[in-house]
């Protein structure tokens, strides 16, 4: 598979800034994405948790920008996704105050705006400190394992060991920042361990992906 994507990539001949564009675009997509949904708490039968699931990716995609790119590259993309996602809840602050046009105001799309982007700064500030917490948790973990005893072990438990370790603390700083104090304490519990159980079942789907990309550049030197 891995010889495969490679061949794909070096024919496409992309240089390096074109496949870090790529890599990280997608990741701050995921991030952004995730977390404008995430205002919104849902109920799958007995699980509730926010809507933000597509975050759940950002894990493994974050592996695959550390295994192509580097350290320093993942750490970038983590907190470069963080700064834009800040400047994300304020734009929308502002967009919350400037005076809404009467009829599109009557027909209530000013309260359903209010409704939904007001709760976007808390959701943006718990987002941000738990995926930079984790993620950066999940960076130095990725390092260790594939520098250390799991150098000459399968891709996949790379992605197995990090989340294991960074998706708890995600799902346990998340519910706790943006909810504390507007959802019970018992339904914090729920979003928590349905947080990890979802998040889990997720890397358990999309583990593969780390041998999509391969080792070795995919890009062509400059």
């Amino acid at each position: 598979m891995q010889n495969l994507v490679h061949r794909i990539f070096s024919k496409a001949k992309l240089n390096k800034t074109q496949v870090t564009i790529i890599l990280a675009g997608v990741y701050i997509f995921l991030q952004m994405t995730a977390d404008i949904a995430a205002a919104k708490v849902i109920v799958l039968g007995r699980i509730v948790m926010d809507a933000g699931i597509i975050y759940s990716l950002t894990f493994t995609w974050r592996d695959l920008i550390h295994k192509q790119l580097g350290k320093k590259a993942a750490r970038t993309a983590i907190i470069l996704a963080g700064v834009i996602n800040v400047f994300m809840a304020l734009y929308f602050l502002l967009v919350v105050k400037l005076p809404p046009e009467s009829s599109w105001a009557a027909l209530g799309g000013q309260k359903a705006f209010e409704f939904v982007f007001s709760l976007v700064p808390r959701i943006v500030i718990a987002s941000i400190i738990a995926e930079v917490v984790s993620e950066l948790i999940d960076t130095e973990v990725y390092q260790w394992w594939t520098t250390g005893i799991g150098k000459k072990k399968p891709q996949w438990l790379r992605v197995v060991v990090s989340n294991s370790i960074s998706i708890p603390v995600d799902s346990f700083l998340f519910p706790l920042i943006a909810f504390l104090g507007a959802l019970p304490t018992s339904v914090l519990v729920i979003m928590f361990l349905s947080n990890i159980l979802t998040k889990a079942v997720i890397t358990a789907a999309s583990f593969w992906m780390i041998y999509l990309v391969p080792e070795k550049p995919i890009y062509v030197k400059e």
